[in-house]
């Protein structure tokens, strides 16, 4: 697919994804939806692309959230049965936030606002490197619009329940120390810095074996919202896969015993 809001760029093994439409804040429109969709399950399936950064064109907006011009001119439901069958298959209507199949690293970049689906596009990521200038908030909450990629969802696992009821209820916006604060962004570089820095750390990410890398995520991911029991019974069928690699655990662990640390990974740790 060609992209017309969207820039795909791989340098080595790092991919940043750019939503580019700055003259509308980077808002998420249908066609935008349509190549997010695409651009995520890219990623997820090339074996060369090892970690993605995600942010927006220029230095005012990360993410604006749903073009509501675009959301404006949307027929209202008609056929519910349809719609419901819409919704429950759908991977999301502003990019790929209904699906937890990516098991890769996922940075984001805020430099600027991500309000409403841009904060949600935001919970996507895996660390957030914000920049000194980058606002954050639920602000559908003005336009009587629901959370529906990931809000409701993810918020609370990130910050936790008490601020992400505050931050759900009232929309305001926080500012990138406030964010800090309460845990929605791991990092504050100055004005213009967050991309550099986002890729910054996803080549030293990308320089690290991926194979336990993705099994630790996909554990912790499939483990959010069971039981103890079911999340050690999880993580000990992960381990399974130090068994099923081309790069063996046991090359690791003949590194470290040789004192080598920076063993050679011929297949990335995969």
């Amino acid at each position: 697919m060609d992209y017309e809001t969207l820039r795909y760029e791989r340098s080595d093994h790092v991919v940043t994804l750019t939503y580019d439409r700055p003259d509308q804040h980077n808002a998420v429109n249908r066609t935008m939806n349509a190549e997010l969709h695409d651009a995520w399950q890219r990623f997820r399936d090339e074996e060369d692309s090892f970690v993605l950064v995600i942010t927006g064109a220029g230095e005012q907006a990360f993410c604006a959230g749903w073009d509501l011009q675009d959301a404006a001119e949307l027929k209202e439901v008609g056929d519910y049965d349809a719609f419901r069958v819409s919704v429950y298959n759908s991977p999301g209507e502003c990019g790929y936030t209904r699906r937890a199949d990516i098991f890769k690293p996922v940075i984001a970049a805020v430099n600027g606002y991500a309000f409403a689906a841009g904060l949600e596009t935001a919970l996507l990521a895996d660390i957030r490197i914000a920049a000194e200038n980058a606002e954050f908030g639920a602000l559908e909450r003005r336009w009587n619009i629901v959370g529906g990629d990931g809000m409701t969802v993810r918020l609370p696992l990130v910050v936790g329940f008490a601020r992400a009821m505050e931050l759900v209820i009232t929309g305001r916006r926080i500012d990138a120390e406030q964010a800090l604060r309460i845990g929605l962004v791991n990092e504050i570089v100055p004005r213009g810095q967050a991309l550099a820095r986002a890729q910054e750390l996803a080549a030293e990410i990308a320089a690290l074996p991926q194979g336990a890398i993705r099994s630790d995520k996909e554990s912790i991911m499939r483990g959010i919202g069971r039981t103890l029991e079911e999340r050690l019974r999880i993580e000990a069928e992960l381990t399974l896969s130090m068994f099923m690699r081309r790069d063996s655990h046991t090359l690791g662990a003949a590194a470290f015993k040789a004192g080598n640390l920076k063993p050679d990974w011929p297949h990335h740790g995969l």
